[in-house]
């Protein structure tokens, strides 16, 4: 891993309580999409505990110019500063780290399961395959409370409508009030929704990314459904 000069370019909301964080790609770094990086605060107003060091997966692709990273707003130190940095702030990136990527094998599916902002990995992995035109039939199954805290959600449908190999479906859990219209798939993430719009799942390898009781949960139902343990692989993500 090497450490890297970066800065922010600007910010934006991309759902109820997550931003999305645009910063300089800097010369020389490369990763392989779903891989995350560390960002360092230079000499923050504020710091707690945990330090001025936190984790983020890359949502944007490694073909892009610039690097997308997608946060869940939390009320740390952390986020604080993050929040309210302008735009041209250094920040310091360091990586890129992780193996949670694309398999090579085009003959097996991919099933993604993501819950809340476990969506990140899954986004870079989408617009590469999309870019090389990869053969691989490609299944999201995407877990919110509610759409209007779905990010990157109008992205995602656009981009199933586009790719005939991307069979995207989100699911509402919690649609008591919402905002916003919901017509698609209510409840959590189970083996009946899985077989609904899926293939085998035994001839797939399947990914999960959220918070760690998802995963959790994820990882034991896909077993409970005779997927080999071999062919699940899994990424936290907890808040801070």
């Amino acid at each position: 891993m090497k450490t890297y000069q970066s800065k922010l370019k600007s910010r934006e909301e991309v759902a109820e309580g997550t931003m999305a964080l645009h910063l300089e790609k800097p010369a020389g770094f490369q990763f392989k999409a779903g891989q995350y990086l560390d960002i360092t605060l230079v000499n923050p107003p504020e710091s707690d505990s945990q330090g001025i060091t936190r984790t983020f997966s890359i949502a944007s692709a490694p073909y892009e110019s610039e690097l997308l990273v997608p946060t869940r707003i939390r009320n740390s130190a952390f986020k604080r500063v993050l929040g309210a940095l302008p735009p041209g702030t250094e920040l310091k990136i360091e990586g890129p780290m992780g193996s949670f990527i694309l398999h090579k094998n085009h003959a097996k599916p991919a099933v993604f399961l993501a819950g809340g902002i476990g969506i990140t990995p899954f986004l870079s992995i989408l617009r590469q395959a999309a870019e090389e035109k990869l053969p691989h039939l490609l299944y999201l199954f995407y877990s919110n409370r509610r759409p209007e805290d779905a990010a990157f959600l109008k992205h995602l449908q656009e981009f199933a409508r586009l790719n005939a190999n991307f069979t995207f479906i989100p699911s509402m859990s919690e649609m008591g009030k919402p905002k916003l219209d919901w017509r698609g798939e209510r409840g959590f993430i189970d083996r009946a929704m899985l077989m609904r719009h899926s293939s085998d799942l035994q001839a797939a390898i399947c990914y999960v990314a959220g918070p760690p009781t998802m995963v959790a949960a994820m990882r034991q139902m896909l077993t409970d459904a005779g997927t080999d343990e071999d062919a699940i692989r899994t990424e936290e993500f907890g808040g801070y």
